[in-house]
């Protein structure tokens, strides 16, 4: 195993009571990582994302965060493993009757004893790194879609997690601001240094910033394939690959496969 390695997902089958959703996968990933979870409907993107979180329990395997496994964690352990990483929802999940300074120092308010000048400054420090900065007393309401995104993102990165999950990051944005927002990724992974993980379906954004990634393939049950976006789109052995990153219909692929 490679030592910058801060998520390993060993043999791991999640689903629900007798439903199997993914049976025994297993994939890495490193540090400084753009980490794309990919599969189509009902694939089990978002599950995958709430496994790694520690939301929901898989049916076998391990979730190894930073060599903690969070499958067996009690909840003091988990709590500790928790603060390694931030999150961001597909919805952005701010409180709609706090300023974005009120929703960006929750967590810190949560978990630190920090004075209140210290928490805003912190706040105010991430609403500038996301490009918020004079926004911090707007509401949400007052806010483009994708303002509220890059405010959540802020939220998420308040107790300076090395990892940053994100869920459908570019969903219900217009192309501009989608691709301003994957800029915004790719700037906070360089100057930062911090490790994300995104469940997407957006192809566009995957070629431009993703790294690596995964393929859920829902019939299969299993990781379809692994690799640079790119790499996998072109050079696949696997046509059902292939197809799904070309936009061709990769289902009929599948059933000739079958």
């Amino acid at each position: 195993m490679r030592d910058d390695v801060v998520i390993s997902v060993k043999n791991l089958s999640m689903g629900f009571q007798d439903e199997i959703l993914m049976q025994d996968i297993s994939f890495e990933i490193y540090s400084g990582d753009i980490f794309v979870i990919l599969g189509g409907s009902g694939s089990g993107k978002s599950t995958l994302l709430k496994h790694l979180i520690g939301l929901y329990s898989p049916l076998s395997g391990q979730i190894l965060i930073k060599g903690r496994d969070i499958t067996r964690a009690d909840d003091s352990e988990k709590a500790e493993i928790m603060r390694a990483i931030g999150i961001s929802y597909q919805s952005g999940a701010l409180f709609g009757s706090m300023t974005l300074l009120e929703n960006v120092r929750l967590p810190l308010e949560e978990f630190t004893n920090l004075t209140i000048t210290a928490m805003n400054l912190i706040s105010r420090i991430k609403l500038s790194q996301v490009g918020l900065i004079g926004y911090e007393n707007h509401m949400p309401s007052e806010l483009s879609a994708g303002m509220q995104k890059r405010a959540a993102i802020a939220r998420a990165m308040a107790l300076d997690p090395s990892i940053l999950f994100l869920d459908e990051p570019s969903a219900g944005l217009d192309p501009i601001t989608s691709l301003e927002l994957d800029e915004l990724i790719l700037n906070l992974a360089q100057s930062l240094r911090i490790t994300f993980v995104i469940v997407t379906h957006e192809l566009s954004s995957i070629f431009k910033i993703g790294r690596r990634m995964i393929i859920l393939d829902k019939k299969r049950k299993t990781i379809a394939a692994e690799g640079a976006p790119a790499d996998l789109r072109n050079n696949s052995s696997d046509p059902w690959v292939r197809s799904f990153l070309n936009r061709t219909n990769p289902d009929k692929v599948q059933n000739l496969k079958h």
